[in-house]
């Protein structure tokens, strides 16, 4: 009696098959201009906002400097929730607002290019989707973040604005922001989920809900309590230049209790509706 040699085909593993998938958008990201053109707007933004110091008046007068800081235009000195004036607002928060319209463009492509109805023929893990687009878009804003960075230094030293600051509470706050660059992602992701069919409806939501709009409003009935920290913006606002080891604990938790949401809530649409 001749033995018979049977192929046995193993599903490839959790981690095997984020990897390919990571691989996938990763490759996407840094071989198409779209992370690079974000980037550059990322670049861009503070050295706007800094170069605005000191600009003449209409009447002729020197207007009050924007930031008397640097690193104002980074992050704000304390959680303020509610602004009152264009310099509290104005800080790297910015750049998970426009993060926002880079994944909507990101992932419309995929729908746009028949990508999902070709992945979800060969690959039934919607999760997997979800998580993989999650990580490469928070990869991109964490990018986005450190080009701020970079754009706010060197417009600081060509205006020649003052640099002083407590550095421990500096690193807290940029750490903050990097990290909740992950949640604003899982949100991200989700939204353009929902609106997978709609491509300037999942703009303008990724717009509205990055601007923080709604806590903005929620501050102003509650005042500015603590217990907006649990949400994506108020941890966003929470990493300030006044911040310490507990902000980025903080922003730690929010952002990956957030990305657990988004990523069930956003697998559970995925599996029960018609994802092309």
């Amino acid at each position: 009696m001749q033995n018979e040699n049977k192929l046995v085909f193993q599903s490839p593993t959790f981690i095997q098959r984020i990897k390919s998938m990571l691989g996938v958008d990763f490759y996407r990201l840094f071989h198409t201009p779209l992370l690079y053109i974000f980037l550059g707007i990322a670049a861009i933004i503070p050295a706007m906002l800094i170069a605005m110091t000191g600009m003449p008046a209409p009447d002729g007068s020197v207007s009050e400097p924007l930031f008397t800081n640097v690193w104002q235009a980074v992050a704000a000195n304390t959680p303020i929730y509610v602004v009152s004036n264009i310099g509290e607002y104005a800080n790297m928060n910015m750049v998970f607002i426009f993060g926002g319209i880079m994944v909507s463009i990101f992932i419309g492509h995929d729908y746009k290019s028949g990508y999902v109805k070709q992945l979800f023929t060969t690959h039934s893990k919607k999760g997997d989707y979800m998580l993989s687009k999650t990580l490469s878009c928070a990869f991109a804003m964490a990018a986005m973040c450190v080009s701020y960075l970079f754009g706010a230094i060197i417009a600081g030293g060509l205006t020649g604005t003052d640099f002083s600051v407590n550095f421990g509470s500096l690193l807290a706050a940029l750490f903050g922001k990097i990290i909740m660059s992950l949640g604003w992602a899982s949100l991200y992701t989700f939204l353009n989920v929902i609106f997978r069919r709609y491509f300037g409806i999942s703009i303008l939501s990724c717009f509205f809900f990055g601007t923080g709009i709604l806590i903005i409003g929620a501050a102003a009935i509650v005042g500015s309590s603590p217990i907006l920290n649990v949400f994506l913006y108020g941890s966003s606002v929470f990493a300030c230049l006044s911040g310490n080891f507990l902000t980025i604990l903080n922003c730690i938790a929010v952002s990956l209790a957030w990305t657990v949401i988004y990523n069930l809530l956003g697998t559970h649409v995925l599996d029960k509706s018609d994802v092309y």
